[in-house]
């Protein structure tokens, strides 16, 4: 019976043991903390007096911010709520939160600048997320700004589209002239008959046909722009122009031909040693003096356009850096495939030199988009001018912190979401080196 038994013992294991979870010490939150927090003596006692810190912080800060004094009408109002305790005055927020965000604009057209918002994201969408949405929308984002500037400011629906017929006028001449000249003179060649489409023939044509179809909305005049629409419009503006100007300026300072690069490099340099604030107050005060007499120029356009040409300026340095990243042999590649200078361009270089200058690109982005803060300088109603309207009322004479904590997290919401955005194309487009 004992032989019979020994037969049938097994020596070598015919059947493996489940896997067991590794100890959880090791993994997860708890592992993570082992690891990195209390690793050692001297980590554990950084972590513990930090923790302490922390929560003393806290047992200050959130008492303060959830203060019950989102339904006050007055600074004097929420003090009564809070009887001698610390704590935020939201009331504020509450009733001038619609201000802060369309300034003086008449409430009853804020259906304009929303839906000017909402077209945005949908203009945009082809153009960031060109993988998800389909490339037929690029066409609305052409004819975006044109839309855009027709429900913001109202009026006939004739002037955007003759500013749109200008454009059609500049390339259809650049596309004839660029078959019998060169392209950078058939490009001068369209931008003329532009500029001669806009100052001679757009005056003389669009008052005949408002009055033969009169198309359009209630008009709005720019000193009823303020708060965030203000900012947005002006950002926005300044950061789709500058990236195109920026190209052609890099382009044009690493040019051979003398006379283009040094008019680069003089505005470039020129641009960059003039603070903003100054460029600003020509926009707002010297510039009507050298229009001609009667002119109506706009305050907002005059501030795009020096906003833009400032963040060109910075933008073309960015591009350049790009472009001097690039090795020399790629240029020698596309002149090896005959592709002439604005092919390779197009094809070759300035895909990757943006490609490089992703980081500093969505910098200056950033950058231009927080100094439209600086246009309170100059008497315009941004959150930062507004705020101190509303301080200027007697019921919310006090209050600062409750509107600038407002004020940053919404300038918050918008820069780290260009931030983030950055990110993803860097990792969609490789740009890092492995």
């Amino acid at each position: 019976m004992s032989n019979t038994h020994a037969d049938t013992v097994l020596f070598v294991r015919d059947t493996m043991l489940p896997q067991q979870e590794p100890p959880a010490s090791t993994v997860g939150a708890l592992g993570w903390a082992k690891a990195n927090l209390f690793s050692g003596w001297f980590n554990t006692t950084l972590t513990i007096l930090s923790a302490l810190f922390i929560l003393y912080l806290l047992s200050g800060l959130v008492p303060w911010f959830a203060s019950p004094t989102w339904y006050a009408a007055s600074l004097t109002e929420c003090r009564e709520i809070l009887a001698g305790h610390e704590g935020a005055c939201w009331g504020v927020i509450r009733e001038r939160w619609l201000q802060l965000m369309f300034g003086f604009y008449p409430s009853e057209l804020y259906w304009r600048p929303v839906l000017a918002l909402v077209l945005l994201f949908v203009a945009v969408a082809p153009v960031l997320f060109a993988d998800y949405v389909p490339s037929k929308l690029l066409g609305f984002t052409a004819l975006y700004p044109f839309i855009a500037v027709w429900l913001l400011w109202g009026g006939t629906i004739w002037a955007p589209v003759m500013a749109l017929l200008g454009f059609v006028v500049a390339f259809f001449v650049f596309r004839y002239a660029s078959k019998q000249i060169s392209p950078a003179l058939a490009l001068i060649a369209g931008v003329i008959a532009a500029l001669l489409w806009w100052m001679v023939i757009t005056p003389a044509i669009t008052p005949d046909l408002s009055r033969l179809l009169p198309i359009g909305i209630e008009a709005v005049q720019s000193r009823q722009f303020g708060g965030f629409m203000l900012s947005i419009t002006i950002g926005v503006t300044a950061i789709m122009c500058s990236l195109p100007i920026g190209i052609l300026l890099a382009l044009g300072r690493q040019s051979d031909l003398v006379l283009v690069k040094a008019i680069c490099v003089g505005f470039i340099e020129f641009i960059r040693g003039v603070p903003l604030i100054t460029l600003l107050f020509v926009a707002s005060t010297l510039l009507n003096i050298f229009m001609p007499p009667g002119t109506n120029f706009d305050i907002i356009l005059r501030v795009m356009i020096m906003v833009t040409l400032f963040a060109s300026a910075y933008m073309a340095e960015v591009i350049r850096g790009g472009l001097a990243a690039l090795p020399k042999g790629q240029y020698e590649g596309a002149d090896s495939l005959g592709l002439d200078y604005w092919q390779s361009q197009r094809l070759i270089i300035m895909p990757q030199a943006l490609k490089i200058s992703i980081p500093g690109i969505v910098s200056t982005f950033i950058g231009v988009f927080k100094d439209t803060t600086l246009v309170s300088i100059i008497s315009m109603f941004d959150p930062l001018g507004l705020s101190n309207a509303i301080r200027a009322d007697t019921a919310w004479n006090g209050v600062y912190w409750e509107l600038f904590i407002f004020i940053g997290a919404v300038f918050f919401i918008f820069c780290f979401s260009m931030s983030r955005y950055s990110m993803y194309l860097e990792r969609k487009l490789q740009t890092g080196h492995r």
